[in-house]
């Protein structure tokens, strides 16, 4: 979730604008508007908000550092990728187990193409139904563990629109303070009272529970199976006790987890030997493990036909392109087919992670499932350092501010089952030498990043 600016990172950005000649206190004000009677078009460069995007715009020029966002690949997303024409080893991507181009995948789509075309060409609720939809419904109960299951076009509209709808202004959710942005804005929508708790601390959840349970209508618990900016996990059966004190439900976001986690890679369930039945509303994309693009909730039947009639983003969204929905269903036979794959991604996983902290790299949290995270400290040097690996062939890209916040800026490694030991070796060598480069130059942003 976005971070409020921090001390360190308004310095680094004043030092920025000091060194580019420009007034810190005039910049910090938005431009005024126009006088009275004066007509104007508006330009979006005015906003206070697009200041920051040219300060980093500007140390790029002056740095020769390129944007790391955005790069343009020219082919299959996976373990390897094509940039400008050039093959890197990637590790920004989120096919954890393979199943990107897998042979049975694409034939799924294809013939759903054959049969449905590309798009069913309206909501499911009005003409849009098609068997496609069903058979992957049911493939992501059984991957759940659950009666039932609800498939929409956009994981992030997913959280946003159940969250929204299921939660009002007299209800209360408490959820961890890094969860993704789109439960946040889901709970913002809903209108109910928020809690934001300190990541994975069970007395702050148990503390906020006691202190204003008893006065909202409904209460939901919101975490994520396996953090994708941290890359670490819940304590699932501890919020299971708090959930049945406090008479919540539980949701958990398994975007990330499956695949990942658990013998199988059923998700964090499974890795910690939990019942599903225990959690109300589980939650999941396809775009990950499962090869396609949108989301998922899983769950007991009445929730699912309860979303299907009033969830906003479902009943007046288009229904999921076939070709999208035959690839997720042939991705999770693959997946329940060749379990080595879970196996393949974990003992990846612990590769780098044990890899990267054996190299003095401050990988946090991490418990080295599909997510590592190398915390490098502040946003200019983080950039640097992927593009140093860039250069040496390894496409990693940046988390920072205000992404996170400036002090925990950092690359995200996200492994695949398919990568190989040498790729892993050989970017995590690159990553340490680079930053150690990066920390003992006198470049211009190490200057004046003043860390």
């Amino acid at each position: 979730m976005s971070q409020p600016r921090s001390n360190a990172a308004q310095e680094t950005v004043d030092r920025v604008r000091q060194a580019l000649g420009q007034s810190t206190a005039s910049q910090a004000r938005p431009a005024a508007g126009p006088a009275r009677g004066e007509r104007r078009d508006f330009d979006f460069t005015t906003l206070p908000e697009y200041e920051i995007l040219k300060i980093w715009k500007a140390v790029g020029d002056l740095t020769s550092i390129g944007n790391p966002f955005y790069r343009l690949h020219d082919g299959r997303a996976g373990n390897m990728t094509s940039i400008d024409g050039r093959t890197v080893a990637n590790f920004s991507s989120y096919d954890y187990l393979g199943l990107n181009g897998h042979p049975d995948v694409a034939a799924a789509a294809k013939l759903a193409i054959d049969r449905f075309g590309t798009s069913v060409s309206a909501s499911r609720l009005s003409a849009g139904e098609r068997q496609v939809h069903r058979d992957l419904e049911a493939a992501l109960a059984r991957l759940s563990g659950t009666e039932d299951a609800i498939a929409f076009v956009s994981g992030h509209a997913t959280n946003v629109s159940v969250i929204g709808e299921l939660l009002g202004p007299e209800d209360l959710i408490v959820a961890d303070a890094v969860i993704h942005n789109s439960i946040v804005e889901g709970a913002k929508l809903s209108g109910a009272k928020r809690i934001l708790c300190p990541h994975n601390d069970l007395d702050a959840f148990e503390r906020a529970l006691r202190l204003n349970r008893a006065r909202y209508r409904r209460a939901l618990i919101v975490v994520e199976g396996l953090y994708g900016m941290d890359g670490d996990v819940p304590d699932l059966a501890g919020l299971i006790k708090l959930k049945r004190r406090y008479n919540t439900w539980l949701m958990v976001d398994e975007a990330h987890a499956t695949g990942a986690l658990g013998r199988t890679g059923r998700g964090v369930a499974e890795e910690q030997g939990i019942d599903p039945a225990e959690v109300e509303i589980w939650m999941g994309t396809l775009s990950k493990t499962l090869a396609a693009a949108g989301g998922y909730v899983a769950g007991s039947r009445s929730l699912i036909e309860l979303i299907k009639y009033t969830s906003p983003g479902f009943v007046y969204s288009v229904g999921l392109s076939p070709p999208v929905a035959a690839a997720a269903t042939a991705a999770v036979d693959v997946m329940m087919r060749e379990p080595w794959r879970a196996t393949a991604l974990r003992r990846n996983g612990q590769t780098l992670l044990e890899k990267a902290r054996a190299r003095g790299l401050n990988t946090g949290l991490s418990i080295g499932a599909s997510v590592v995270p190398v915390i490098v400290g502040n946003s200019p040097q983080t950039v640097m350092l992927s593009e140093h690996l860039l250069e040496r062939g390894f496409n990693v890209v940046p988390a920072v501010f205000p992404g996170v916040a400036e002090n925990q800026a950092r690359l995200r490694f996200f492994v695949t089952s398919e990568h190989t030991t040498d790729q892993i070796d050989a970017v995590i060598d690159a990553a340490a030498e680079g930053l150690q480069q990066i920390r003992s130059s006198a470049s211009f942003v190490s200057t004046i990043a003043g860390r």
